[in-house]
C-alpha cells in the first residue's frame, strides 16, 4: 500500500496548510465531471495571471494511494510556479478501493476503473473551457500518482507531452505492454531508501526496480545508454541525504530521460515545505519537474505536428445552428469519438461515429449557447466552437 503511514503524517498538519495557504483559494476551483459512468471529482489552481488570450500550459498533479487532490495541491506544491510561468494545474482525484483509500488504477489489478480516460475527457473538458496550449500538456504525481503518469504516457502519449514520477514506478506487466505512440520525456525521482516503493523493485507486488525502470525509458526514446552524471551540490548537510542527477540525452526528436537519484531519501517529495520522512532539502521536485516540463512541445517530438493540426481540415455548417449539425472533412481520417462540451466544460453529448468524409449531428435537444466540438483522431485532436441559435 502506497502511502499509508505517511500519509497520516500529511494529514497532522494539514489543517495548519489550509489555514496559512487562505491566500490561494480564489485561484482554486472546484468541479466535477462525468466519465466511465461515474462522477469524477478535481480541482483546478488557475494562476492570476490567467487571462484566457494567450494559450496556457496545463499540469496534471496527481495524488498518491490513500491521499486526495487537496493534500496533493499543498505536499506537491506548484502554485508559485504556475504564478510565474502562467500554466494551470489540475489535481483530479482517484476513485476508492474497497477499504475506502481513494487510488489510480495503475496496479492494483482488481479494478475496472477507467483512469485513462477520466485524464482524456478532462483534458478535452480543460480545452473547450480554457485556453490550453494543446502541445503543452504534462502529468506528475507522487506515488500512485506516478504510476499514473507512466500510464498516461503508455496510453495517451498522443496528448501528455511529457511525464515526471516523484517515489513511483510501473509493474511489470504494464511496463511489458507499454508502446508509447512517440518518444515521451520522462523525469523520475526517487529515493533509495524508500521503503514504500523499493528503489529495487518488489518481486512480491512486481514493482519494477527504478534502474531498470530509467533503463527502460531510456530505450523506449533512444537515449544514450549511459548517461551524463553529475552531484547535486549538498545545500542542507542535515537533511540525511545527497542526490545525484542522471541524464540521458540523445532521444529521439530531441526527447531526454532524466533521474534524480536521491541516496538515503525515503518516500518523500523533495523540497516540500514539511517534512513525513528523510526528505532532500538539497533540490525542489517541484521546480525540477516544470523546468523539465517547459523544454517540451508535442509538435516537437511527434510525427504529425500539432495534436490541432488537424483543424483546418474540418468545417462546422451552419454555424450558428438550429436542428442539425454538419462537419466535413476531405481527409478520410476515422473518427475514434467526438465529444461536445458546454461552454462551462461539462460534458453534454458523446458520439462514435461510423463515417469519416461527413457527420451529422442532431442539435434540436441542445439549449442556446456555445458549444465545443472535439474531433478525436489518430493523429489529433480538432476542437471547433459551434453556436446554437435561440428560436
Amino acid at each position: 500500500m502506497l502511502l499509508n503511514h505517511t500519509n497520516m503524517r500529511i494529514r497532522h498538519v494539514f489543517f495548519y496548510l489550509l489555514l496559512v495557504n487562505t491566500l490561494f483559494a480564489q485561484n482554486t476551483i472546484t468541479g466535477t465531471i462525468q466519465s466511465g459512468g461515474l462522477t469524477r471529482e478535481y480541482l483546478l489552481y488557475v494562476p492570476a495571471s490567467y487571462t484566457g488570450s494567450t494559450a496556457v500550459p496545463l499540469v496534471f498533479n496527481l495524488h498518491g494511494y490513500t491521499s486526495n487532490n487537496t493534500e496533493q495541491l499543498f505536499y506537491a506544491d506548484f502554485r508559485t510556479i504556475a504564478d510565474t510561468a502562467n500554466f494551470i494545474i489540475a489535481l483530479p482525484n482517484g476513485t476508492k478501493d474497497a477499504q475506502g483509500n481513494r487510488f489510480w488504477n495503475t496496479f492494483l489489478g482488481n479494478s475496472t476503473v477507467d483512469d485513462v480516460g477520466l485524464i482524456r475527457d478532462l483534458l478535452n473538458s480543460l480545452q473547450a473551457t480554457y485556453n490550453i496550449d494543446s502541445n503543452r500538456v504534462y502529468s506528475t504525481g507522487m506515488s500512485n500518482g506516478g504510476f499514473m503518469s507512466y500510464s498516461l504516457a503508455c496510453e495517451l502519449g498522443d496528448r501528455i507531452t511529457a511525464v515526471a514520477s516523484v517515489t513511483g514506478t510501473m509493474i511489470q506487466s504494464r511496463l511489458n505492454a507499454c508502446n508509447p505512440a512517440r518518444p515521451v520525456p520522462v523525469m523520475q525521482i526517487h529515493g533509495t531508501a524508500d521503503n514504500t516503493v523499493p528503489y529495487n523493485g518488489s518481486p512480491a507486488s512486481t514493482f519494477v526496480s527504478i534502474p531498470v525502470l530509467v533503463d527502460t525509458w531510456a530505450g523506449f526514446n533512444n537515449c544514450n545508454p549511459v548517461p551524463d552524471i553529475t552531484q547535486v551540490p549538498n545545500i542542507s548537510t542535515t537533511d540525511g541525504c545527497t542526490a545525484e542527477h542522471q541524464l540521458y540525452s540523445g532521444g529521439d526528436q530531441g526527447s531526454t530521460v532524466e533521474f534524480y537519484k536521491v541516496t538515503g531519501g525515503g518516500h518523500t517529495w523533495p523540497g516540500a515545505a514539511f517534512t513525513i520522512g528523510v526528505t532532500s532539502q538539497d533540490f525542489s521536485a517541484s521546480k525540477e519537474i516544470w523546468r523539465f516540463f517547459s523544454q517540451y512541445r508535442l509538435n516537437q517530438s511527434s510525427g504529425t505536428g500539432s495534436p490541432v493540426s488537424l483543424a483546418a481540415a474540418w468545417s462546422v455548417a451552419p454555424n450558428p445552428v438550429q436542428d442539425y449539425l454538419i462537419l466535413r472533412s476531405a481527409d478520410q481520417h476515422p473518427v475514434n469519438r467526438i465529444q461536445i462540451f458546454d461552454a462551462t466544460g461539462c460534458l453534454r453529448q458523446t458520439i462514435f461515429p461510423d463515417s469519416t468524409g461527413q457527420i451529422e449531428i442532431e442539435t434540436e435537444g441542445w439549449s442556446a449557447g456555445v458549444y465545443t466540438v472535439m474531433i478525436e483522431q489518430e493523429a489529433g485532436v480538432t476542437p471547433l466552437k459551434v453556436v446554437k441559435a435561440g428560436r
